[in-house]
């Protein structure tokens, strides 16, 4: 049976109005608009962003082709803030989700995901949907879980299919996936994804049973590209969160095989957090290559359709690279030279690459060291399609960088709060200034550190004591927050 990809019935006067919108023969087409999202992919992990070892041909070439930022945000060190951030507007000092809020386990009869979105949330998706877009959502949710109030159906987007629980993502070969609320089984069988060898380590047959038929990433990817076929004919937003490369290292042979020979490396034996792998540094490296390969199918499809010119595309990542599960950050030079990593405040955790396309709108081959963030997301797609971004958001629009011009706002301050490590921790970016805190859940007077990364972008040199003023301004911007309505997040 085909799968349909048209929205749910939409009130008819809706309907009119836009109708008599669209047939104003000044205004000019609403331009297409397609946001992939990369999983713990680090700042320096793909070729436009210094990458020696690890092969993106198709993002370098997005790159080429539009712009590149050096300076961009994600929304928190981990994955479900992360995207909430850049669904809402709203940074995790004011954001209802603030950090991974885990419900259920991890076998399927258990799978409950995350912590919802509150019924009535206002996102990129239903600020799009009302300016007239179909909207879709294709990968890895994790803000709602199965028959939550959470899922994305009801938070703007007509179609959904991928991942609900974010804990399932675990394994690239699971058991199922989810379609617009129905569970649409795969052709794998169900194995846990937190394994160790058993197995002789250096007998391929041992990593056997850690695969299965149906690759998550493939199906999904084809997914996109029927998405952009159905939908061809009108204005479309589609969200793209890969699951790549997050962990478990579990990757099809072919691409394992696109290393054969790069890397001197001894298998991962595994532990309760991941699989093993026989060839840890080649899986991770074909992981990425593979996604990228699929994003160069989904560049190629835009072109077959004559969509190239009227679709802005961009990638990004929802925070830096992993610490765990045999993969070598050092060994890549993941975090581009940034101190942390996932889980952290400092830049390697947040500090994420940002490549926009636009033909006609943005320069090719431009960059831009303007300080930007996922909260920025709602507000520049507003910009973009010429409708009102919601008020009272974190979120400023970042359009004029985009386009090159020099009427960009700045920021007076971003802000994180992560409370999953380190006892909690805080950081605020000012301008040059760049503020971190750890350990306030004990200690709500706990020093702030002080880097200033025009001079030290690796924060190596704690400047704070020369600074006591920008000290200051950097503990008032933390003590701005909001609290939680989850105690264990509040200082």
């Amino acid at each position: 049976m085909p799968v349909s990809f048209l929205p749910r019935p939409r009130p008819t006067v809706l309907f009119l109005v836009l109708g008599l919108v669209a047939c104003q023969p000044s205004d000019p087409p609403l331009p297409n608009i397609i946001y992939m999202l990369a999983d713990d992919l680090g700042y320096g992990e793909l070729g436009s962003y210094g990458q020696t070892k690890i092969r993106t041909p198709f993002l370098d070439q997005l790159a080429a082709q539009g712009i590149r930022f050096s300076q961009h945000y994600s929304g928190s060190p981990v994955c479900a803030p992360s995207r909430g951030t850049l669904l809402t507007g709203f940074h995790t000092g004011h954001s209802q989700v603030r950090d991974n809020f885990e419900l259920g386990g991890w076998i399927d009869s258990e799978e409950r995901g995350q912590m919802s979105l509150d019924p009535g949330t206002y996102t990129i998706g239903r600020m799009l949907q009302n300016a007239g877009y179909v909207t879709g959502a294709i990968g890895k949710w994790g803000l709602g879980g199965p028959g939550s109030p959470g899922e994305p159906n009801l938070h703007g987007f007509d179609y959904f299919f991928g991942y609900l629980d974010q804990k399932q993502a675990h394994n690239y070969y699971p058991t199922h996936l989810w379609r617009n609320g129905e569970r649409v089984p795969l052709d794998n069988e169900y194995f846990s994804p937190h394994q160790r060898l058993e197995g002789d380590p250096a007998d391929p047959s041992s990593y056997e049973s850690f695969a299965g038929n149906e690759y998550s990433l493939d199906v999904m990817a084809d997914d996109a590209l029927r998405f952009l076929e159905d939908n061809a004919d009108r204005p479309f937003f589609l969200y793209l969160p890969f699951a790549v490369p997050h962990l478990a290292l579990q990757v099809p042979d072919s691409s394992v095989a696109e290393y054969d020979g790069a890397f001197d490396e001894e298998p991962y034996l595994g532990d309760r957090s991941y699989l093993p792998h026989p060839r840890p540094f080649s899986a991770y490296a074909g992981m990425i290559t593979r996604m990228d390969a699929h994003i160069g199918r989904i560049l190629a499809k835009l072109e077959q359709l004559g969509l190239t010119d009227n679709t802005l595309v961009m990638f990004t990542s929802d925070n830096g690279t992993t610490y765990t599960g045999g993969v070598d950050a050092d060994f890549f030079d993941s975090s581009g030279g940034l101190r942390g990593l996932k889980g952290s405040v400092y830049e390697g955790g947040i500090r994420v690459p940002f490549i926009a396309r636009w033909p006609g709108h943005i320069e090719p081959g431009s960059s831009s060291d303007h300080i930007s963030a996922f909260w920025d997301m709602m507000p520049t797609l507003a910009d973009a399609v010429g409708v009102t971004s919601p008020s009272g958001i974190d979120g400023i629009s970042f359009l004029p960088a985009l386009l090159g011009e020099v009427t960009q706002t700045e920021h007076t301050s971003l802000y994180w709060e992560y409370h999953g490590l380190w006892n909690g921790a805080q950081a605020v970016r000012m301008g040059r200034w760049k503020g971190v805190r750890l350990g306030g859940h004990d200690d709500p007077e706990a020093s702030i550190e002080l880097y200033d990364l025009d001079a030290d972008p690796a924060e190596q040199a704690d400047v704070a004591a020369q600074h006591p003023e920008v000290v200051q301004r950097v503990r008032s911007v933390m003590e701005s927050r909001t609290e939680s309505d989850v105690p264990r997040w509040n200082f």
